[in-house]
């Protein structure tokens, strides 16, 4: 059993990531944050230090059209729907962040609609 807490494992791994991952104009850092109750994504220009497009579970878009923020559902449609935002700006391929998260589950659900509805990572 590990002496450091679960939260805390997530940052080392986040850590450990971020050192490899880095976005700029040409292709954007998409980056995945996942809570308890809802799930955001951000297309990261990390050279200009700015948010280019982002969705999440809380957008009046979606918040009205979804039961939970916490489900698999919910992550499709964010991913779908930062898939379109980053279209419209001409953004086709991305670098995918994790965030020290598992590639299971919401996360994997969320990238598995990015790419679907056009996104290349």
């Amino acid at each position: 059993m590990s002496s450091i807490s679960r939260k805390q494992q997530t940052q080392k791994r986040h850590r450990r990531l971020r050192r490899l991952l880095s976005g700029n104009a040409v292709r954007p850092r998409l980056a995945v944050f996942r809570s308890n109750n809802h799930i955001y994504a951000q297309v990261i220009d990390d050279d200009a230090q700015s948010t280019l497009c982002s969705a999440s579970t809380l957008d009046k878009d979606l918040r009205t059209s979804l039961k939970a923020g916490a489900t698999c559902d919910a992550s499709i449609a964010v991913g779908q729907l930062v898939a379109q935002r980053a279209l419209a700006k001409g953004i086709q391929q991305v670098v995918f962040d994790r965030g020290g998260n598992l590639y299971h589950g919401r996360v994997k659900a969320l990238a598995d609609a990015a790419r679907e509805a056009g996104l290349q990572f």
